[in-house]
């Protein structure tokens, strides 16, 4: 009797992805998409250590946090920027999935980066010009296994997490996947923590080799303090400094009590039905329904100068708080998914219809606490949720400012990639998209109104070593939805009148090339890329119109730049990935204030990170592995105007290593962020410290 043999062996290159079936909505190579993405898998992340989306973004080229998470109703967890421009991770498999609290990696598969504007394949109300961010999860397989995990570490970190799957009947076509994790952290300054679940069910069932239905849910509960965030009120510059290193301020010290929490759920569900009509054409329905809540707490802090110039800067404390704020996103997409020939022209293609809902209901208010001295031992404890409490107890808030308002997107869309020869393809796409916004209230009361648009994108691939080599070129496009606007009208009352804003577009050419070499041991992609925006809303320059702050809508934006990706592994047991990025944004018609400079936004202009990876290959060290990278970001100006001069977040190296010894049966790992203790910030406009160096340790039992 034959006994089944199972061998099992691992990619050489074994960070590297060589194929996406998202990112061109069609299963396609890398070399054979000319647009741009960027793979972050999970062997990385095991490798270094990461529980969350936010770390894992530390290895994609050209990408930089600005702020954590909000944890408020409708965030997509925490901001970014690439390319010049500020995006969410709020895809989930190419769908609607809004995460609002920080998100965990407990369920991720891999993470896609991909770049510039992208509505003809995934819309504008989830996307940026920059890109967009897709988290690809865990699939269920047939086989029982999993793996359960401990982890422990600084600022009181503590971690159980757990991978379990399992057939559920005799004939395997009936699978499932649970992921979870419960994590609890500290914090390095005086006062704050997070908590939270993850849990991620996902059921396969197959009734036939051509049908398959899939069902996901991930279900996020966390209650955290806000990180902190330093406003600016004022030019950095009346601080006394033009960085934010050179201000007196504590980085160690939270200015805050104790009770300032929020509490944020997510729950998203998620449906797709594949059929194979024939092994050419296939048709995908897919239904994803995200539900996001919030309720509690903010803290905000504003930086003012003293009018005596002897004496410390004072920290205005401020509180912007959610009251059981909800946002909603439904999303049905049909696709059909085809590869036939021409003649002798190979043609794949996929249509697709889309409809996306987005359910606004927020509240937010707030109130300013008080107004306290930067100095030294002072006591900043009486900001805290009790002080809170009674301060709305008390009288009305400063603030209210409600976001309601329902928002229908109905799209059709058609992508088809043709070879001309083997070595030569063309891709074409359109999306036609209309907009309805039936009304609300963002903050004051917005009127109804609809919009349709289309999208076009156009792309060229030559391989001139096939399957090795490949230069490509695309041309790009985006576009977003302003509403209303008050122009200047000699005609109307008080010369203002109300108008529907044209369509703000964005359109990117980009051309580079990308590399699979020497046996797949080099995976490299280096493209230049240069995004317009057009039709910006800005103040009307007339004077008549200025005092009357009428806008206009001929603004525009340009953002160009160089962004070079690399995964190699140049010998047995030596793995690296590395990126570096360079971006020159600039308004070129906008306000004087800030025409001609980059927006206050747009991060740090140069970008770097590197991740180099060792697992030794003799007899007895077997299963041991080191790794060591880092991250550099430059000067980030956060205030870039006439009006208040430049005020810098300053470069920083950060720097990371792991150490691991993984067997076929448990893995003991550990690692260290932030090696050199290095000070740093971010910031979206806002100065926020990053954490300073922590160590963390970790034990897994597979089986």
């Amino acid at each position: 009797q034959l006994q089944e043999v199972i061998v099992t062996g691992s990619r050489a290159n074994r960070f590297a992805r060589t194929s996406s079936d998202y990112v061109g909505k069609m299963p396609l190579k890398n070399l054979e998409n000319p647009q741009v993405y960027n793979t972050i898998g999970k062997e990385l992340l095991t490798e270094q250590l990461v529980f969350s989306v936010d770390d894992a973004m530390r290895n994609a080229p050209g990408v930089q946090k600005m702020w954590e998470a909000t944890g408020r109703a409708g965030d997509g967890g925490s901001y970014y920027n690439t390319r010049g421009f500020i995006v969410q991770s709020q895809l989930r498999n190419g769908l609607a999935g809004n995460v609002t609290s920080g998100i965990d990696a407990v369920n991720l598969e891999k993470l896609e980066t991909i770049k510039g504007p992208s509505a003809t394949l995934f819309g504008s109300a989830l996307t940026s010009y920059g890109g967009l961010i897709n988290r690809v999860t865990k699939k269920p397989y047939e086989t029982f296994g999993g793996e359960v995990a401990v982890s422990g570490g600084s600022y009181d970190f503590q971690r159980v997490s757990a991978d379990v799957n399992a057939p559920l009947n005799k004939s395997r076509n009936l699978l499932l996947r649970v992921n979870t994790a419960l994590n609890h952290e500290g914090t390095f300054q005086t006062v704050g923590f997070s908590r939270g679940l993850a849990l991620a069910p996902s059921l396969l069932f197959k009734p036939t080799e051509r049908l398959s239905v899939l069902l996901d849910a991930e279900i996020y509960r966390n209650q955290n303090v806000g990180k902190q965030i330093f406003f600016f009120y004022v030019p950095g510059s009346s601080l006394g400094g033009t960085r934010a290193d050179q201000l007196n301020v504590d980085y160690r010290n939270s200015y805050m009590g104790s009770g300032l929490s929020q509490q944020s759920r997510s729950t998203n569900l998620f449906g797709q039905v594949t059929y194979r009509f024939s092994p050419s054409f296939t048709s995908s329905t897919n239904i994803s329904s995200s539900h996001s809540f919030s309720n509690g707490f903010g803290p905000y802090f504003y930086l003012i100068p003293n009018s005596d110039a002897t004496q410390p800067n004072s920290l205005v404390r401020a509180d912007q708080s959610t009251r059981t704020s909800t946002n909603d996103v439904f999303e049905i997409q049909q696709l059909f998914n085809g590869d036939s020939r021409l003649g002798n022209l190979r043609n794949r293609f996929v249509l697709g219809l889309d409809y996306l809902r987005v359910n606004a209901n927020q509240q937010f208010f707030g109130s300013t606490f008080d107004t306290v001295p930067i100095t030294p031992g002072y006591d900043y404890s009486r900001f805290n949720g009790a002080g809170l409490t009674s301060l709305y107890a008390d009288k009305a808030p400063d603030f209210t400012y409600p976001v309601t308002g329902i928002r229908d997107t109905y799209s059709a869309f058609a992508s088809d990639v043709l070879n001309l020869t083997d070595q030569l393809s063309v891709l074409a796409a359109l999306r036609v998209d209309h907009f309805q916004n039936k009304g609300g209230l963002t903050g004051s009361e917005v009127a109804g109104y609809s919009q349709t648009a289309f999208s076009p994108k156009f792309g060229l691939v030559y391989q001139p070593i096939k399957d090795k080599v490949s230069l490509f070129a695309n041309y790009q496009n985006s576009f977003n939805n302003r509403g209303l606007y008050n122009a200047y009208d000699v005609t109307a009352t008080d010369s203002l009148a109300q108008r529907f804003a044209n369509l703000e577009r964005a359109n990117q050419f980009e051309a580079g090339v990308k590399l699979n070499a020497f046996d797949g041991r080099l995976s490299t992609t280096i493209s230049y890329y240069d995004i317009q925006v057009k039709n910006l809303l800005r103040t009307d320059p007339n004077p008549l119109a200025m005092a009357r702050f009428a806008q206009t809508q001929d603004g525009t934006q340009l953002s160009r730049g160089i962004e070079l990706d690399v995964i190699a592994n140049p010998f047995t047991g030596f793995n690296t990935v590395a990126g570096f990025s360079f971006n020159d944004s600039k308004l070129t018609n906008a306000d004087a204030d800030v025409n001609g400079r980059r927006p206050a936004t747009a991060s740090s202009p140069v970008l770097a990170n590197l991740w180099l990876s060792y697992r030794f290959q003799t007899y007895g060290l077997r299963g041991l592995g080191i790794g060591v990278g880092g991250n550099y970001a430059s000067d980030n100006k956060i205030q870039n105007s006439v009006s208040l001069g430049e005020f810098m977040l300053p470069a920083y190296t950060v720097l990371n290593a792991s150490a691991f010894y993984d067997r076929r049966k448990f893995r003991i790992s550990a690692k260290a962020d932030n090696l050199t203790n290095q000070r740093y910030w971010i910031g979206y406009t806002t100065m926020n410290a990053q954490k300073l160096r922590s160590f963390v340790g970790s034990v897994s039992y597979k089986f």
